[in-house]
């Protein structure tokens, strides 16, 4: 007997932890820089000197540009997508036969085959010129079809859908539900088996180009049965299938032009032979896309930065303030150097990653989350300091401005538009917890049964001797280093020193392994709940690979003979930032207001708070706040739009 399409699945905290811990990459097969460095062990032979792009990947690339900024140039009118909240569908055409679609996917199926790298640079070119039009692209090529089935798909499959998705179908990732977010275990919809098919019913939240997809990945629940493992599965799902409705086009308060809906299926078919992977793989397959499919996103921010840079820089030099343009004021000047070095940062990371992802020599799943979650944050901060530095006209519509005569900047919108990057593919708390359970993978492969509860005795007394021997290794190794030498990465220094930057990022790798320890030491099985902790070693972790990936391209760049003495110096002030950054943030490892914060929030949820309340209205609607999303056939007109 299969389970009923109408159960939801209740499960504890406990129960989501395991489902979750399931969906990892268990193994370690292929070095990893960021690994390293959360370790204390400063690999820089690893990212340096930095890898490169063949000559053939850099010509196909580069062509493509060319003919991609001639389009955005051209045809795209970002005014016009932000006033009518949609891209206009010859916009979307004519990327179709530009092979915009198929960036990523093999030539063999009819896509450009770009890199990594250059598949990143299109969809910043792309973005710049309207954000809505990066989020299109990306979705459908970083997380949506081509993706999943380039690593997971058979030969049929490929063969079926890849040249679809290259040309002309657009596709879409659903796995979000109106109850189920960055907890998969409660997963409701449910992928039911009969015959050849399996019979989905259930409803989809948040699907970008759901509205208009093609061709769907959709994360579903198969009941365990006889013949049928069961478990979180992934499938392609032909949009035009009966019993498919999208039910909203929903509306954000930034990236406007997206088609994002909501999405219902009732007893919609779908082929055994669209399965991708086994069953209970999906999480695994979603997990292992996103390691890569998270680049997309840095390269959003790093595409903001150098505009907020270029509006930033001309803006301060036509504005005067007390006899003088304001970029010479240093209250406005710092955020300029801010904005500048940041931007380099993040190119940085960004390159490095794509590069690292291309080349496929080491394991870079910790480097592109820390890439999402520090482009993410730095993006923001930096689309916040233009409107800063704008002032008034930072906080009016390009609309308003070019209305009563001015230069149509639209700095709001970049503000708006970048805010939905701190929860995209993983919020900001979210990619917290993630990088740093890898972060602590080698800690708890040694001595994770002595916190497990479940374990016997005997299982603890076997972690113990096994943590004895690891740490008898490893600690000594954390008391000195490379850092403590005057003269190591003599390379890096040149008319400006970063050798002294790196010596810096060795030290603090130790010292933050040496946290780490300390804290799992203290803590033990509630390390786990010590999320403000947590959230402080990551962000110092990403601070660290952001310093060494900026020297290291500062290096690349000098060694060719391109911007070097100017990259040298945007990376100097950028790491002499980022040291003020994690100097604070080692500070507030162990100085919080975290224990303190939970015993208010505990007040505050049981009502002894209420009256801090009281003087306002509240002007929100009524309903529920969270829509009800039982299966069942679908009372609302489909407004999905193919785009033919």
């Amino acid at each position: 007997m299969s389970a009923s399409p109408t159960t939801k699945p209740t499960v504890s905290e406990r129960e989501a932890r395991q489902v979750a811990e399931a969906a990892r990459e268990q193994e370690w097969r292929k070095p990893s820089f960021a690994k390293e460095l959360f370790l204390g062990r400063f690999r820089l032979d690893l990212v340096h000197p930095h890898p490169m792009p063949s000559t053939e990947a850099v010509q196909r690339g580069e062509e493509f540009l060319a003919k991609l900024r001639d389009f955005c140039e051209t045809k795209i009118d970002s005014a016009l997508i932000e006033r009518e909240a949609r891209i206009p569908d010859e916009v979307i055409s004519g990327l179709k036969e530009l092979g915009a679609l198929g960036m990523k996917i093999d030539t063999k199926y009819g896509g450009l085959g770009l890199t990594q790298v250059y598949y990143n640079k299109a969809l910043a070119l792309a973005g710049s010129a309207s954000p809505a039009i990066g989020v299109l692209l990306s979705a459908h090529q970083s997380i949506g079809l081509p993706q999943p089935l380039k690593l997971f798909g058979t030969p049929e499959q490929k063969e079926q859908f890849l040249p679809r998705c290259a040309r002309t179908d657009i596709s879409a990732f659903l796995l979000t539900e109106p109850d189920v977010g960055s907890d998969p275990a409660r997963l409701a919809t449910t992928a039911v088996p009969e015959g050849d098919d399996y019979v989905l019913d259930g409803v989809k939240l948040w699907t970008t180009n759901g509205v208009v997809a093609d061709l769907l990945v959709v994360m579903a629940r198969v009941p365990k049965s006889e013949g049928h493992k069961g478990g979180i599965t992934a499938f392609v799902v032909e949009t035009n299938s009966p019993g498919i409705t999208v039910e909203n086009r929903n509306a954000f308060m930034g990236l406007r032009g997206i088609e994002n809906g909501v999405t219902r299926f009732h007893q919609v078919r779908v082929p055994a032979a669209n399965r991708i992977g086994p069953e209970g793989a999906g999480l695994k397959i979603a997990l292992t896309t996103l390691n890569t499919g998270r680049l997309s996103l840095p390269a959003s921010c790093v595409a903001a930065g150098k505009w907020c840079l270029k509006i930033a820089r001309e803006w301060s030099a036509a504005r005067e303030q007390w006899g003088k343009p304001i970029a010479h004021h240093e209250a406005v000047g710092s955020k300029i150097s801010f904005i500048a070095a940041t931007t380099f940062a993040l190119e940085a990371v960004l390159d490095l990653s794509s590069q690292m992802a291309d080349e496929n020599r080491n394991d870079i799943r910790i480097e592109g989350a820390l890439a999402k979650l520090y482009a993410s944050e730095m993006g923001w901060l930096i689309a916040d300091e233009l409107v800063q530095i704008r002032g008034g006209r930072g906080f009016e519509t390009a609309a308003s401005l070019a209305a009563r005569g001015e230069r149509a900047v639209p700095a709001e919108q970049v503000l708006r538009d970048l805010r939905i990057n701190r929860i995209f593919e993983g919020s900001t708390e979210i990619m917290h917890l993630l990088i740093a359970r890898e972060a602590v993978d080698a800690h708890l492969s040694v001595a994770g049964d002595l916190i497990d509860p479940d374990k016997s005795l005997q299982d603890k007394a076997k972690a113990g001797a096994n943590a004895g021997v690891f740490y008898a290794k490893w600690l000594p190794k954390l008391v000195a280093g490379q850092g403590q030498l005057p003269g190591t990465y003599g390379e890096f220094r040149h008319e400006v020193d970063l050798s002294r930057h790196l010596r810096y990022v060795e030290r603090n790798a130790r010292k933050l392994a040496r946290s780490t320890f300390y804290a799992m030491s203290r803590w033990q099985g509630r390390m786990e709940t010590k999320q403000g902790f947590l959230g402080r070693i990551v962000d110092i972790g990403a601070e660290l690979f952001a310093m060494s990936a900026a020297c290291v391209r500062a290096e690349l760049l000098r060694s060719q003979g391109e911007h070097g003495r100017e990259a040298y110096q945007l990376a100097d002030v950028f790491c002499r930032q980022s040291r003020i950054r994690v100097e604070e943030l080692f500070n507030r490892l162990w100085t919080s207001t975290d224990d303190l914060d939970r015993k208010l929030v505990k007040g505050i949820m049981s009502g002894t708070y209420e009256w801090l309340e009281e003087g306002i209205v509240d002007p929100s609607g009524d309903g529920p706040w969270i829509a009800a999303a039982d299966p069942g056939p679908s009372e609302h007109e489909n407004v999905h739009r193919p785009i033919r």
